[in-house]
């Protein structure tokens, strides 16, 4: 059995932590997980300028906005992420923006994937270790929701059908991060919201 609380309290990283820890391993040429090659390095500096630019520019939703006025209990959101990961770059911040408006109602806090497997193959997307992944706790540490991740649903569907007419790296990362930044975060906001509206 996965202890949640014991992974939430003592395991993961507040948001600036883990930023600062993306940080520190650049500069050391290494980056999250056991793959420090150039293309994973490549990735993780260009996954801080979106996380940079996605942290200065998010504006949340008026409908998002309502639904946190409206929830009343304290909650523990858990991600499991990496700094390599592009999806986690568009996503995460968005996430921590949610936070920091009501950090009364909500504390979050990051785990690495390739450092606790355990808990991602407890939440597997299609048998694949996809992140990042979004676990809402309650204080005691148990899950309340189906997991949210590792991206909306329809950018989903878009990598499917990009895999299957044989498109492969780099270019599918292009169309990813091409379709994040026509986007604005508005799909991740709405599919958030639909999460959250379960919530008290």
């Amino acid at each position: 059995m996965l202890d949640y609380s014991n992974i939430f309290d003592k395991e993961a990283l507040a948001y600036a932590s883990y930023r600062n820890l993306v940080d520190e391993l650049l500069a050391q040429g290494e980056t999250t997980g056991p793959d420090n090659s150039e293309a994973m390095l490549h990735y993780s500096k260009m996954n801080v300028q979106r996380m940079n630019r996605v942290d200065k520019t998010t504006v949340l939703s008026e409908e998002l906005l309502s639904t946190l006025e409206k929830i009343e209990g304290k909650y523990r959101f858990l991600v499991i992420t990496e700094g390599w990961c592009g999806d986690a770059a568009q996503i995460v911040p968005v996430i921590n923006k949610v936070v920091s408006v009501a950090p009364d109602k909500f504390e979050l806090k990051l785990t690495l994937r390739d450092k606790n497997l355990p808990l991602i193959d407890a939440h597997l997307t299609n048998g694949g270790r996809a992140i990042p992944v979004l676990l809402i706790l309650d204080e005691e540490g148990n899950v309340l929701l189906p997991k949210w991740g590792p991206r909306p649903a329809v950018l989903q569907s878009l990598i499917a059908d990009w895999k299957k007419e044989g498109v492969e790296m780099p270019e599918l990362a292009e169309k990813l991060h091409g379709w994040y930044a026509k986007d604005k975060t508005l799909t991740t906001q709405q599919e958030l919201n639909e999460l959250l509206k379960q919530l008290r």
